[in-house]
This record gives structure tokens, C-alpha cells and sequence, in this order.
């Protein structure tokens, strides 16, 4: 049973494979947290299930443990929900009213306040075999006036009993996202959060916790990812008594609204799980989870050639339909042409908003090149940015009510553009208009989704619900609708890089855009962040110039495919002026990756040698048979001539034997078990060398 509830001791328990989560109702009423980590018997528990009392200083410590509970009494800590009714009264008693169990891995506790008709319905769904639980909440306004909701917490977790608490998380910015960042919790709050109005590039939702030990392969880690694609917050907030609890949901500042009398609103889910055995498990948990209970599709990405390198705005057909005679060559099973392709967008200055296609750019209709393209073998995609518009346009020329401002500010113009409003009604059907327009007219499979911008002055508010909310809940629609609409056509989530990528978004894309930053170095780096929480069956890569146009650096072109090869492959690449020898060595690489697609996209990551230890780095993918596995390698540079080391791979079976090649050279045998105790020889030389070692069961 995933659910088990001991009516006499008030205790329920979550199990799952890995897990038990524990919680029950005190004397008091309240539901308290009780223990989360390796499986116990949960009865044993009760005995903790009881008020805490210090001082009148700290009078209900065992408030410090709520599961959910909301801000009123003698409780000081980040709470998961703070409310002001209609008579003026802030202050929430919250109090364990019943439960309902259904299909066995669904739980909703309620709670209501002792006075006011407002219930709270606490829920929780039991991923068992993925050892993750999704939570989230519902409050439902019974109360003839409407109650303004301050802050409402989609989840509070609990963890305890650590000698030190060590927090891992992300930071970054535009082009350098995804950097990991750990940091030991004193008494206080640590708070990772966005206010910009999408997820951001600056931190991602997620969370990891551990006392200070764990590492890539061993080690207690409690975790937690949130799936909202707008503001958010999560807080970690240490106790003087030793407790750690982390309160995560949609961001309160600028946020609070108002819940009419019958009405109910639903947070986002925020998912926790547990595994004894590092960040490594963690990784591959979230990612199995990601893939089968998240994703809409668990079809493998298309080897895409995306053009914005080659022509940036200077789009014509003669010259994308060379191109894409080329990128057939290589194997290519996607042709995608990015900005320019509309409207006067001739630079990011003007155009923007105006989804017509540029006549003079494509003088006989984009039909033409999409039969080209088609006739050559791939399908054909496109990049979108709906959100935006420039002030040179006819869009905004005919609604310049459409974008986010205040009456009394100009308005701030970020990549010469403005946001729209997409909380309007009138801007969310012309958005889903426009782009159903596109769909049905033209042969068009792939969408890059992109948004190039923060929201900046989000204008006159809606007490009944907040801005900052109504645009992520009107573009999951927009998406939902288009995937209903338009099932055979993948989308891609991309925000100026990796600034929308969460599990909310993840829902309803196929694939993520995780950085403008294509420098193959630099992107191992936000790959390895990007992986530590999604998976890389989403996680987009192209094989571009060098030198990089973004920092200069020359990297060999094998370095740079096997870089790309460790998500979806694309190539952004100027093609048209790759010599015989470069298109024949990239050939090759294309076609390798067909091959070790399934393993990369559908298999198990184990970060061998993650960057930052030494001057080299390691990633293994293994099939979930353990039938088959690829081993990336990368050196930066070379060292006093340096010595032959030996690198353990994981994740095979010990007692199964394997056919062994190093790029394709002639393959050896070795048993699993001389291969993840022993090692393979890492034989790399030189600055940027690279390989890739290909293991196949014998």
C-alpha cells in the first residue's frame, strides 16, 4: 500500500519503494511532520506525535514541524499560507478536519479554521515505483465575503535530526546557467526565488538537502523540484531547535489576490523525494519520474539543423533551402529557420508581433521551402516568440493597450521590445489565434517557443487574481490547447536560454532550450547543472562554430559533437562554409548518434567525473537493461605529460561481459565487474581531446 493511515495513533504513512514519509494529528489538532527517510514500521513513530513547549518565548516548537499550517498564534516561521478576512482578522487556526484515499496513491487531508468557513485540503500523490511524491494545495472559501489570500505555499517539507544541513541549488544568468551552489543553513532562511515573471535563469526551483557528506554516489539527500513557470520562492529556514523546513510555492511578493465566496484555487505541485545513495540517485529518480509521469511524449529528439548562425536576420528561401540541401546531407532529420522569416524583421528592432510571413524574403510563400525541405527527407520548424512585441509594428501600432505598463510610466523596452499582456482575454486568443493560423496553413511540425524578456512594470492589478499568475496560467493553456489541436507538432520551451524550464513548463514541452551559450565547454558545465534535476532526454544541444562567436574559444570539431551528443543533438553551425573533410567527419558523428540516441535520451546518467575536481570530466549513459552503455570523456588540457588513469564506470552488471570500443576502433572484452571496480584506461592528450566509449553486452 502507498497510503496506510492508523485511525487509533492518527498517523499516515507514504511508502514508497525507498521511502517512508510520515506525518499524523496532535493533541491539538495540528498536522505534524514526523519522519522521511529510509523505510520503518510507522507505528513506532507515534510517540513523537505530541506538543513542544520551551518558553513563552518559543511556546509550540512543534509548529516548526507543521505539515501545512498557516500563519496565526504563536507560530513564526515562513508559513504555507497567510490570509486577511473580510472583517480584518490575519490570523489563521488551522485544524485537521478528515481525509479521503482514493486509487491508492492519492491522499487529501483537510484542515479548516476554527472560525471562518475556509478549508484547506492538503494533497499528496504516491509515485511509488519513482519514489517521489507530488504534493500541492486547495483552498476553498466557504465564507459569504472574499477572503485575500497574502500567500499560499504549494508545499512544506520537512527535514531533521542532521548534525549539519548542507542546501544545493542553482545559480546563473543570461548565457551561464545552471551553476551549482551549495551552502551550509545557520539559523535563518536561505531563499532562492524569481520575481521577474518566469522561472528565470538566474536559480531554478529545486532543491537538494544533506548534512554536508553526501556525494555523487553515496549519502542521505532529501530533494524537492516545484512546477511553476513563473514567480517563485523557495525558503529554507533553520531552526534554533535544529529543524530544517523548506516552503516552496508561487512567489507571495506583488502576488496576493482575492478568493470570491464558493471559489477554490489550486497551487502548484512540488515534488519531494529521498534516496540513501547521493546526487547521482537523485539525478536518475527525477529523471525516470520526468519521463514517464511528466513529459507529454517519450519520443526521441530529432537530429535538428537550426539556421540563425548562417543568416542570423538575413533570411532569404534561396539561400535556407542550400542550406538545407547541405544539412540532408549530414543526416539531418529536422530543418528549423529561427528570427527573421516575418513581418519587417530585418534586425530585433521591428517586426516583432506581426506572424505573417515576408513576402520578399519568400517570394513564392514558405510553402516552396517547407516541399524543399519535405523532398529532402526532414521535416520543417520554426521559431516563435508570441509573447513579445516591438513598438515598430502593426501589431502595436493597432493595440498598444496590449502590453504591460503602467498609465503613468512610459514603459521600459527590453531587446527593443515590450511584453504582452498575455492575462488579457483578447491577447490570449490572438496568440492561440495566430499560432493556429500558422499551424493549419503550413506543414509544420517543431515550434521554438522563445521569450526574450522579463515583465517589467505588469500594470493595473486584478484583486480577484494576481497578474503575475493569469499569464503562465493562459500560456499552459495556450500550449495545452495547441498539443490538443496539433498533436504531431513538438515544441520547444525557450526563454533568451534557459530561463523557462521547470516541471510546470515540462508538461506540455517536448524538449528545452537550456542556454544561448553554445561554446562546447562552457556547456558542459550548465549540461552537468541542468542534469542535476531534469533529465536529458529534453536538454537541447547544437554543435556550433569555433572559434565561439560568444567567448572566442577553438575547439576541435569532435569535442564539440561529443559535447552535443549528450541531449538532443542539433547543429547551429554555419554548414555552408564547412570543408568536404568537416561535413564527412560530422557525417559520421550524426550518424553515431542515431545509434546511441535510445541510450542517451532513455537511459541512466552517471556523472563519472563531474567537472570541477580535476582538468577532466566523464558521463556515462546506460540502457535500463544494462545491455548497452556511451561514455563521454573531455580533458581541457594537459598537465606535465600526466599518467595513465583509470575511470570506473557504473551501472553495468558485474557478471555480464562486454564488447569494449574506443571510437569506434576495434572493440575488446571486459566484464562489468573489472570495469566498475578495476576502471578503463582514460587516454586522452593534448588540450580539448575528447572520446567517446561505446559499450555493448556480449
Amino acid at each position: 500500500m502507498a497510503i496506510r493511515h492508523w485511525e487509533k495513533d492518527r498517523l499516515f504513512e507514504l511508502r514508497t519503494r525507498g521511502t517512508s514519509y510520515v506525518f499524523g494529528v496532535n493533541e491539538k489538532g495540528t498536522l505534524q511532520h514526523l519522519y522521511w527517510g529510509e523505510p520503518i514500521e510507522a507505528p513506532e513513530c507515534a510517540f513523537l506525535l505530541k506538543g513542544r513547549h520551551h518558553s513563552s518565548f518559543d511556546a509550540d516548537i512543534d509548529r516548526e514541524t507543521e505539515e501545512f499550517g498557516g500563519w496565526g498564534g504563536s507560530h513564526y516561521a515562513e508559513p504555507g499560507l497567510k490570509a486577511t478576512f473580510a472583517d480584518g482578522v490575519r490570523d489563521l487556526k488551522l485544524v485537521y478536519i478528515g481525509y479521503a484515499q482514493s486509487d491508492g496513491d492519492l491522499l487529501t487531508v483537510s484542515l479548516a479554521d476554527t472560525h471562518y468557513s475556509l478549508r484547506i485540503d492538503v494533497h499528496y500523490k504516491v509515485s511509488e515505483d519513482h519514489d517521489i511524491i507530488e504534493r500541492s494545495i486547495t483552498i476553498n472559501n466557504g465564507e459569504p465575503q472574499p477572503v485575500r489570500i497574502e500567500q499560499a505555499m504549494a508545499a512544506v517539507w520537512s527535514v531533521s535530526g542532521l548534525a549539519e544541513y548542507r542546501m544545493t541549488h542553482v545559480s546563473g544568468r543570461w548565457a551561464g546557467e545552471y551553476q551549482l551552489r551549495s551552502t551550509l543553513l545557520t539559523e535563518g532562511k536561505k531563499t532562492i526565488e524569481s520575481r521577474r515573471g518566469f522561472t528565470g535563469p538566474h536559480a531554478n526551483p529545486w532543491f537538494a538537502i544533506d548534512d554536508g557528506r553526501a556525494d555523487e554516489t553515496n549519502g542521505r539527500v532529501w530533494f524537492g523540484a516545484l512546477g511553476w513557470s513563473g514567480n517563485w520562492k523557495i525558503v529554507a529556514e533553520k531552526s534554533t531547535f535544529g529543524h530544517v523546513r523548506i516552503v516552496g510555492g508561487i512567489n507571495d511578493f506583488d502576488g496576493a489576490f482575492e478568493l470570491a465566496p464558493g471559489e477554490s484555487y489550486t497551487s502548484p505541485v512540488f515534488v519531494g523525494g529521498f534516496t540513501v545513495q547521493g546526487y547521482g540517485e537523485m539525478s536518475r529518480m527525477l529523471h525516470r519520474y520526468e519521463r514517464d509521469a511528466v513529459l507529454p511524449t517519450r519520443a526521441l529528439r530529432k537530429v535538428l539543423y537550426n539556421s540563425w548562425e548562417a543568416t542570423e536576420f538575413d533570411v532569404r528561401a534561396d539561400e535556407q533551402i542550400k542550406l538545407a540541401r547541405r544539412a540532408a546531407t549530414l543526416g539531418v532529420e529536422r530543418f528549423v529557420i529561427d528570427d527573421g522569416w516575418f513581418g519587417a524583421r530585418n534586425s530585433d528592432r521591428a517586426g516583432l508581433g506581426d506572424w505573417r510571413v515576408n513576402p520578399d524574403k519568400f517570394p513564392d510563400g514558405l510553402e516552396a521551402l517547407i516541399d524543399e525541405v519535405r523532398s529532402l527527407g526532414m521535416e520543417f520548424g520554426l521559431w516563435v516568440e508570441p509573447e513579445s512585441v516591438n513598438p515598430d509594428s502593426d501589431l502595436y501600432r493597432k493595440h498598444p493597450e496590449w502590453i504591460y505598463r503602467f498609465p503613468t510610466r512610459e514603459g521600459t523596452q527590453l531587446r527593443n521590445q515590450y511584453l504582452l499582456n498575455l492575462g488579457l482575454p483578447e491577447v490570449k486568443a490572438f496568440v492561440l489565434g495566430f499560432m493556429t493560423e500558422l499551424l493549419s496553413a503550413y506543414d509544420i511540425k517543431f515550434i521554438k517557443w522563445d521569450m526574450n524578456r522579463t515583465v517589467t512594470e505588469p500594470g493595473a492589478d486584478d484583486p480577484g487574481f494576481p497578474i503575475w499568475q493569469r499569464h503562465v496560467n493562459h500560456l499552459y493553456e495556450i500550449w495545452e490547447e495547441l498539443r490538443r489541436r496539433f498533436p504531431d507538432v513538438e515544441f520547444e520551451t525557450c526563454a533568451g536560454g534557459g530561463g523557462r524550464i521547470d516541471l510546470g513548463i515540462l508538461r506540455y514541452a517536448d524538449q528545452a532550450w537550456i542556454s544561448d551559450n553554445t561554446d562546447a565547454r562552457d556547456r558542459l558545465a550548465i549540461q552537468e547543472g541542468f542534469s542535476y534535476v531534469y533529465s536529458p532526454s529534453v536538454m537541447m544541444c547544437w554543435v556550433t562554430a569555433s572559434p565561439n562567436g560568444f567567448n572566442g574559444r577553438r575547439l576541435p570539431l569532435s569535442y564539440r559533437f561529443h559535447s552535443a551528443m549528450m541531449g538532443g543533438l542539433g547543429i547551429g553551425a554555419d554548414i555552408g562554409v564547412w570543408t568536404d573533410e568537416e561535413m564527412e567527419e560530422a557525417r559520421g558523428y550524426v550518424a553515431l548518434y542515431k545509434e546511441i540516441r535510445h541510450i542517451v535520451l532513455q537511459g541512466d546518467l552517471f556523472r563519472l567525473e563531474p567537472l570541477g575536481r580535476s582538468n577532466l570530466a566523464a558521463y556515462q549513459y546506460t540502457s535500463a537493461d544494462t545491455h548497452e552503455a556511451v561514455v563521454f570523456a573531455f580533458q581541457d588540457s594537459q598537465h606535465f605529460g600526466g599518467e595513465e588513469r583509470l575511470i570506473r564506470l557504473r551501472g553495468l552488471d558485474p557478471d555480464a561481459a562486454y564488447e569494449v570500443s574506443l571510437d569506434g576502433g576495434e572493440p575488446i572484452v571486459r566484464h562489468g565487474s573489472t570495469l566498475m571496480r578495476l576502471g578503463y584506461p582514460l587516454t586522452l592528450r593534448g588540450d580539448y581531446g575528447s572520446w567517446l566509449l561505446r559499450l555493448k553486452r556480449a
